[in-house]
């Protein structure tokens, strides 16, 4: 067993001149623990396996890691990611390796909640119509009339997925007044019961929605589950907005839609590909709000999002069960068993 437990984190969480990506990112817990050494890797992506042989633990930001990310010398216990998604890591190579991958579910859940109701806010507000018209100071103000927002009173919010981000939306629109749809398989019966919200069927969702919200993670199962069937379903004067991850919804299918004035509007914090191209036609649309997968990014959130990753690896330094793991059945590999009892013998429990 090495003397220390060492902590990688992803190259791209510092620029090139070695300034941090992100300062709110608070690594002084890290570096103050005892027995705990915290190394910067290279910024190569993906991350390459003979980067991390010496390692115990990584925090990851935005690079990949995959199958010829997994070190040989077989250290390596724990790959925490800075965020909810994880479509850039390879779960079964993980798993097969006896490494546990995990999450920050409480750092994200209000950010991004509140940037689902600043996209629903600012849609149905006809706020980027209204900002323009301004700007033509006496010409503007003159059809400012023509431009009537929506009131929320009485409207259907309608969430696809209920899980840690979408429930959240649901507690912070309780004082508007609105009522509450939703479509999840998985869904907790009693959550959905406490917030008011009626489970519904997938189709059924999209006809009576007034905003759909996506809070899903992307997976074979989701991948375009917003699609041009679907979107047909909707109201002429719906919104859609998309805070998951782009390939959730068919980007050709909800243009088409747009272009057409299918529905109203969408507000969009994600593309099914980052950067779009700079000729990609939903750029030219104007009942399109966008933001370039950032609108959650905010001190708060980063903060948060850090200080869990950091929980999560200290708490495996000292051979306990971090919160937020995703393959959770690497909790009953060998590997994993071992590694971690071998930690708490060291570092104590």
């Amino acid at each position: 067993m090495a003397s220390m437990f060492r902590v990688a984190l992803s190259g791209d969480f510092r620029q090139a001149d070695g300034s941090a990506t992100y300062p709110d990112f608070d690594l002084t817990p890290l570096k103050a623990a005892p027995g705990v050494e915290m190394e910067f890797i290279k910024p190569i992506n993906p991350i390459r396996a003979e980067q991390l042989e010496d390692f115990d633990a990584l925090i990851l930001l935005a690079h990949r890691f995959g199958p010829e990310s997994v070190p040989k010398s077989g250290r390596l216990a724990v790959v925490a990611r800075f965020g909810v998604g994880y479509d850039t890591v390879d779960t079964e190579a993980c798993t097969k390796a006896g490494i546990a991958l995990v999450i920050t579910p409480d750092g994200v859940r209000r950010p991004v909640a509140v940037s689902i109701v600043t996209l629903m806010l600012a849609l149905t507000g006809k706020v980027m119509v209204k900002d323009k018209l301004t700007r033509e100071a006496a010409a503007g103000y003159a059809r400012r009339s023509e431009h009537m927002g929506v009131g929320l009173v009485g409207r259907t919010f309608a969430s696809l997925g209920i899980g840690n981000i979408g429930a959240e939306v649901f507690r912070l629109l309780k004082p508007f007044d609105m009522k509450f749809i939703a479509h999840d398989p998985y869904a907790d019966g009693k959550t959905a019961a406490e917030l008011g919200i009626e489970l519904v069927g997938l189709e059924d969702l999209f006809r009576r929605a007034d905003v759909l919200s996506v809070s899903v993670p992307l997976s074979s199962e989701t991948h375009h589950i917003v699609n041009a069937e679907r979107l047909a379903l909707m109201k002429p004067d719906a919104y859609l907005i998309n805070t998951s991850r782009g390939p959730t919804v068919d980007q050709k299918a909800l243009t088409k839609v747009l272009q057409d004035r299918g529905i109203a509007g969408a507000g969009l914090d994600v593309l099914e590909k980052e950067p779009p191209d700079a000729d990609d036609p939903i750029l030219k649309l104007d009942n399109v709000l966008l933001a370039p997968h950032a609108l959650c990014w905010t001190d708060q959130c980063f903060a948060g999002n850090g200080a869990a990753d950091v929980a999560a690896v200290l708490e495996v330094q000292h051979g306990r069960v971090p919160r937020g793991i995703v393959n959770r059945e690497v909790l009953e590999t060998v590997t994993w068993k071992e590694r971690l009892a071998g930690l708490g013998r060291q570092f104590g429990g």
